[in-house]
């Protein structure tokens, strides 16, 4: 028997700013806007463009069309599942709005009414290829600025339908990204209508959960100003310069964990090449992740075989659970091979560790979170992590690609520690990236 979908509760609504009612309306007759073929929302992050988005979307679509099919497209299908359908479902819910959901396989889509909503990843140039063949009456492109361009202009192409629209939000990235360059920066001869948020377009935020916010970054950074004041500015210099600047500011000792409890811990895994290092990183968790602490480090750049590699595994494990409740470690996907042989050892050596694939998610994401952490003083280094606290303190942008926002690895600079401990907290960065300290 067929497990019955739970549905979602009803969306909560709440007032609406002008700004967010310029976004669910601009596409009515009679409006001056109406006659723009697309709609940009970007700016800061929480000013509640997305919401907006969806419910001008939805409306737009139903009250236009009918038997037409639509492009729903997120940075990643999971993603879009979040931070779109979520809410949309919800909204139905609350409109009484009947609808079927068909949420896996290579046609997920939504249907309302006499219309079907596609859903789509947009992560790799090779997205684009799943709409080849569809004909849109309009698109919807959840966190657009992170899309390839071939995706995007492939879902332009197959709006064709009398009417199509295209609709767009995004937080800013550097000033040459595709949107911006082409979109925002051209928005009168593509009839673009932008507009831009600020938090304060958004009447459900506090005060209070507003100044939480901007203390998540640090003043001048180029995370606050694209993410609080809603800037396409370049990233460049180093990555992580709060830290740089500071550094004695992170260090801790014993003394300091004797103090702070940690709750559990995981480890993150590097594999070396021909140029690079092998790096495991503990880092362990205080309650309620109020504390990212770097607890111990491994760094071997000179060429080991399999079985020292595994051999320095399991003692760096071993000594972790000494002192740690520690249950997974996340390892470079790419090295399949080396992975077994660690899985191998731990068993023959009666060590209980779960090892997984890391899930090695945007780098930018990663140093987003990263900078998050340092700018609100919840990240700490043992003083004997030599190899993690010069990797960060020298952790740069590649000035050959400027505009590009991609990290120097060169082969002298030391992105394996930065990897191995990225990996080890990736698995709950979401859950904690805007709890405010």
């Amino acid at each position: 028997m067929a497990k019955k979908q739970k549905k979602p509760s009803n969306f909560k609504f709440k007032p609406f700013s002008k700004k967010q009612k310029q976004l669910m309306h601009w596409w009515r007759p009679g409006l001056a806007s109406a006659g723009n073929d697309f709609v940009i929302a970007d700016g800061s992050i929480r000013s509640g463009k997305t919401i907006s988005c969806i419910v001008g979307f939805l409306t737009w679509s139903q009250e236009v069309f009918s038997g037409e099919s639509f492009i729903l497209a997120g940075k990643t299908m999971g993603a879009l599942k979040k931070n779109v359908i979520r809410p949309m479902l919800q909204m139905l819910e609350a409109w009484k709005w009947p609808y079927t959901y068909i949420r896996s396989g290579t046609d997920a889509r939504v249907e309302i009414g006499s219309n079907t909503y596609y859903l789509y990843g947009a992560n790799t140039e090779a997205s684009q290829d799943a709409l080849q063949g569809l004909t849109a009456a309009g698109a919807y492109l959840d966190e657009a600025a992170l899309f390839p361009q071939s995706f995007i202009d492939q879902a332009i192409g197959r709006c064709s339908v009398d009417g199509w629209k295209v609709w767009m939000n995004c937080n800013p990235e550097g000033p040459h990204a595709y949107i911006k360059e082409e979109f925002i920066n051209k928005a009168k001869s593509k009839k673009v209508y932008r507009l831009h948020f600020m938090m304060d377009d958004n009447l459900t935020l506090s005060q209070s959960r507003k100044e939480a916010y901007k203390r998540s970054w640090a003043h001048g950074s180029v995370f606050y100003k694209r993410f609080i004041l809603g800037l396409w500015v370049a990233a460049d210099g180093l990555i992580y310069q709060q830290f740089a600047d500071n550094v004695k500011d992170y260090l801790i000792n014993d003394k300091w964990l004797e103090e702070n409890e940690i709750v559990y811990a995981t480890i993150g895994v590097d594999f070396g090449g021909t140029k690079s290092a092998h790096s495991f990183t503990l880092t362990g968790f205080t309650r309620g992740y109020k504390q990212v602490v770097v607890l111990d480090e491994y760094y071997c750049k000179k060429r080991i075989n399999p079985k020292q590699l595994e051999d320095d595994f399991v003692d760096f494990v071993k000594r972790a659970k000494t002192r740690f409740k520690v249950y997974e470690a996340y390892c470079d996907s790419a090295e399949q091979t080396l992975i077994s042989g660690l899985e191998m050892a731990c068993v023959q050596n009666h060590i209980g560790i779960e090892i997984k694939n890391a899930i090695k998610g945007s780098i930018n994401d990663r140093i987003a979170f990263y900078n998050s952490l340092i700018a609100q003083n919840r990240w700490k280094v043992m003083k004997h992590c030599k190899n993690i606290i010069s990797a960060f303190e020298n952790a740069c942008y590649d000035e050959k690609k400027k505009n590009m926002d991609v990290r120097l690895d060169d082969g002298l600079m030391n992105v394996d520690s930065l990897d191995s401990t990225e990996y080890s907290t990736e698995s709950v960065q979401n859950e904690i990236l805007y709890i405010a300290a």
